[in-house]
Order: structure tokens, then sequence, then C-alpha cells
């Protein structure tokens, strides 16, 4: 994937399957991420092990949240860990 210097944020999402997210990007992109792999790893985001949790996600006007933006991803790696949709 070639670099690139612009900003890029999450415009809109909506879940997948699994712990999948569907992402819009400002450059008018979608991707799909998959967060499992984040879950499984890290203990910040143990809780969105619970589906109803992770399903429950809000944009901050740069990314997706979870309770109440106490859990997020930076958008810059949502769209490099994630595939074109």
């Amino acid at each position: 994937m070639k670099a690139s210097n612009e900003l890029k944020w999450v415009t809109s999402a909506r879940n997948l399957e699994g712990f999948r997210l569907a992402l819009t990007f400002n450059d008018g992109s979608q991707r799909v991420f998959d967060c499992e792999p984040l879950i499984d790893q890290y203990p910040i985001f143990a809780p969105l092990r619970d589906k109803a949790v992770f399903d429950h996600f809000d944009l901050d006007g740069w990314t997706v949240t979870w309770l109440h933006g106490t859990i997020d991803i930076a958008p810059e790696y949502l769209y490099e860990q994630s595939i074109v949709a």
C-alpha cells in the first residue's frame, strides 16, 4: 500500500459479522477492519469481547470509539490495517 500524507478520519461505520467493522473514510474509500486481533492481544480492548459492547460504538468526528470514548483506535491505524471492501 502506498503511504499517503493526507490525514484520514472515519466518516461512517457499521458492524459486520464477528468483530469486523465496515468503515468509510474522508477520502471516500470503503474498508473493512477486523478488531479481533486487538481484542485478543491488548487488555485495553478486552471489554469489546462482549459483543453488546462492541456493537455499541460511536463516531467522535475522527474515529470509532466505545464506552463513552474510553476506548478508541487511531483512524490512521484503522486505515492502514484494514482491507479494501
